[in-house]
């Protein structure tokens, strides 16, 4: 079997900081789940929340995968976050800079209050002060949704990252433009829907986002 916790390709861009992981994990709200169903692979982009050393993930109790999941199926959840495009003197040489990580284990499925808390906790990572601006998730809605955690723990995730420029040319200079071209995520201009009541505010939660994605002024 394969050792699954060494980089085997460019291992100097890799560290067991788990500081770098929790940094990655709150700055990146989507993840791709992976696990084998019936003896195929299958992936599906989810929102996710890290509370502490876990890893929160939802979805329908209709969502066979998921219940798959449930049962203590064994599984990856990948994340990714492209910083930059670094461009080089060649196209061979050009590149990104980026931070993943790939966490492996199996999940456990939360019940009842733990449950809300949890949901509540994903909530309010996505959208900060939330659950207090709207009522409380009913019991049949708690009950429609599959609430699993997955443990970050020793041994069982990667991190891999690049930061920088290029390298710089054997000639020593270059006779194109090189550089790094930054990227990050934005906050657009809101879209409410009609249906909102006249003169509603728009509320401090949805504020925050737009400070944690401010745009480019």
């Amino acid at each position: 079997m394969s050792d699954l916790t060494t980089l085997t390709r460019k291992p100097d861009r890799g560290t067991d900081e788990r500081a770098a992981l929790d940094e990655l994990l709150d700055s990146v709200p989507v993840g791709v789940l992976c696990t084998v169903l019936d003896g195929m692979p299958w992936s599906v982009p989810l929102l996710l929340a890290r509370d502490g050393d876990r890893v929160l993930l939802h979805g329908s109790t209709g969502a066979g995968a998921l219940r798959h999941l449930a049962d203590g199926a064994p599984l990856t959840m990948t994340v990714f976050a492209l910083d930059g495009l670094v461009v080089a003197h060649t196209a061979f040489d050009s590149s990104a800079n980026y931070r993943s990580a790939v966490l492996r284990g199996s999940a456990e499925v939360l019940r009842g209050e733990v449950a809300e808390r949890a949901l509540e906790a994903l909530t309010d990572r996505l959208l900060p002060g939330r659950t207090e601006e709207v009522r409380a998730s009913t019991g049949r809605e708690v009950a429609a949704t599959v609430v699993l955690a997955l443990p970050i723990t020793e041994g069982a995730w990667l991190f891999k990252g690049r930061a920088g420029g290029s390298g710089e040319p054997e000639e020593g200079s270059a006779d194109v433009w090189t550089g790094v071209v930054p990227l990050r995520t934005v906050a657009g201009p809101l879209e409410p829907d009609p249906w909102n009541g006249s003169g509603a505010p728009v509320p401090p939660s949805v504020r925050r986002v737009q400070q944690a994605y401010p745009g480019l002024g």
